[in-house]
């Protein structure tokens, strides 16, 4: 699904972030930056260790920020590391909010063109998908409105039907849809 928002274009999609080819993709990370189940279990395993090796050397960081360490073995050049939760393995929607919004902010930093989120705090974390959708996306919106160009395309690459369903709902409320 593609919607617009701003100057960027907004990408739906089911899939697997690992596969994406784009400039950066965002491992759901926690405040340590260490590697180990969903997301940055899958970034780890098909990028390679030297991802969480440089990673852990920019921790750790605050709940809510993100840095950037190379892509590895990955197709994208870079992965932003968002620190959607502590070591309690925990997070709400402010936390998800502010890494996705630092996450765009460190995009733009790079002049980057397109970067891949998965859905924040909803696999480890056990979020509710509608409520992370609804921060993503309003970050993505609050990104734009503040007159970002870059990056120019952000997309949500969607592990199951459930997660994409709720992030095209949310997209439907905050975003313009554009068809195909």
């Amino acid at each position: 699904m593609r919607y617009i928002c701003g100057q960027l274009e907004v990408l739906l999609s089911e899939g697997d972030v690992t596969e994406m080819d784009c400039d950066a993709i965002v491992n759901a990370a926690n405040n340590h930056l260490w590697m180990g189940a969903g997301v940055a279990g899958a970034i780890k395993k098909k990028g390679g260790k030297v991802i969480e090796e440089e990673a852990v050397k920019k921790g750790p960081i605050p709940v809510g920020e993100a840095v950037v360490t190379t892509g590895g073995a990955l197709r994208a050049e870079y992965v932003i590391h968002a620190a959607g939760m502590g070591q309690d393995l925990s997070t709400d929607t402010q936390k998800i909010y502010h890494c996705t919004l630092n996450s765009l902010k460190r995009a733009r930093e790079l002049g980057l063109k397109s970067i891949a989120f998965p859905a924040i705090g909803t696999g480890v974390g056990g979020f509710p998908l509608e409520e992370a959708a609804g921060s993503m996306l309003t970050a993505v919106v609050d990104h734009a409105a503040a007159g970002a160009d870059s990056p120019q395309t952000v997309h949500f690459v969607l592990f199951q039907q459930s997660i994409y369903q709720a992030f095209q709902e949310a997209a439907d409320k905050l975003l313009t849809r554009q068809d195909k």
